[in-house]
């Protein structure tokens, strides 16, 4: 099956390029009520899986046991732009945790956010593996160490005891067997697996209607999915899709980038899960899409979305900041997607 076309460059008026991708919307009964293309398509979530990953600590209680605030929690669930609030909240996860960020095998990695990364150069300082985007979710690994007495070393290899305790969530709330899951190295060198943008779809669901699991689990969830709504800086950071898009969206909506065009939403009170995969990769029309559906949902007015509608459709200006084309996204492929609303 070939996936349809979602988002579309034009120059002259001429279709110079497309994107193609997979769009899968699942409700709370695991029914996909909206496709585009393959939902069995097996890709790796990427960072969009940090939210699962972050679960097992808040479950078993990591938060009241170590004193994390809201905003440590969130940047354990981000790929965050390495801004001062950022650095400021994964240095204070390790000072509460006991260890030095030393421990972090993440890799160095410059900021994200440019004038962070302009900054350093500077001050004539190399990035650190703190200012990795990734450094949060590390800390929040290596806090799950500490809560359970596991060894620090090595916590990244797959056979590490809370690797094997994360897989075990991921398994559970991606409705997939871990035994089909291929598992990789991440960006940032922690353990990623191949899951279908159909059970992508489902973890995202199941994150705001976790019924299915214990009290316990259902209790994590809510409290994760409130902590990632109330907190977008954390979750990304300044120009960054993720970030706008929850200033506007959360409570109702919260989204997840990951790498190679995954973007992964939860509709919260509709109990919808949505994965998007973007065969090629890219990561600006995996926003182009997430903004086609929130604006096809109809539960934001066009003022309110008005800040970030560029992202669904937007001028391209060349070195003379001339107007010379235009990108945007197939809304009438979302169509069928607003009647559920």
């Amino acid at each position: 099956m070939e996936n349809p076309i979602v988002v579309q460059i034009f120059r002259g008026g001429v279709l110079e390029s497309f994107h193609r991708g997979s769009i899968c919307v699942v409700n709370s009964q695991d029914e996909i009520v909206f496709q585009l293309g393959n939902p069995q398509q097996i890709c790796y979530p990427r960072s969009a899986l940090k939210l699962v990953q972050a679960l097992p600590l808040v479950d078993l209680g990591g938060i009241e046991h170590f004193g994390f605030s809201d905003e440590e929690i969130a940047v354990m669930c981000g790929s965050h732009n390495a801004e001062e609030k950022h650095i400021q909240a994964v240095e204070s996860i390790f000072r509460k945790i006991g260890l030095s960020t030393d421990y972090l095998a993440c890799g160095a990695q410059y900021p994200t956010h440019k004038a962070s990364h302009e900054n350093l150069i500077k001050l004539g300082e190399k990035p650190k593996q703190i200012h990795n985007n990734c450094s949060g979710k590390h800390a929040g690994m290596l806090a799950l160490c500490k809560l359970l007495n596991f060894p620090v070393e090595d916590y990244l290899h797959p056979n590490h005891p809370i690797q094997k305790l994360i897989v075990e969530y991921i398994a559970e709330f991606y409705q997939y067997p871990a035994s089909k899951m291929v598992c990789a190295l991440d960006g940032c060198s922690a353990p990623i697996y191949s899951i279908p943008v159909y059970n992508q779809a489902i973890a995202f669901k199941n994150l705001v209607e976790p019924s299915k699991f214990s009290v316990s689990k259902q209790k994590a969830c809510k409290r994760l999915i409130e902590i990632v709504g109330s907190n977008p800086f954390m979750i990304a950071g300044s120009n960054r899709y993720c970030t706008e898009m929850m200033n506007i969206s959360a409570p109702k909506v919260i989204g997840k980038t990951g790498a190679e065009g995954v973007f992964c939403m939860s509709f919260v009170e509709q109990k919808f899960g949505v994965c998007i995969k973007i065969d090629d990769g890219k990561m600006l029309p995996q926003y182009q899409v997430a903004q086609g559906l929130l604006e096809a949902s109809g539960l934001f007015s066009k003022e309110e979305l008005a800040p970030i509608h560029s992202y669904a459709e937007k001028e391209i200006r060349n070195f003379n900041k001339l107007v010379c084309g235009e990108t945007r996204v197939n809304t009438e492929l979302f169509k069928p997607f607003s009647k559920l609303f």
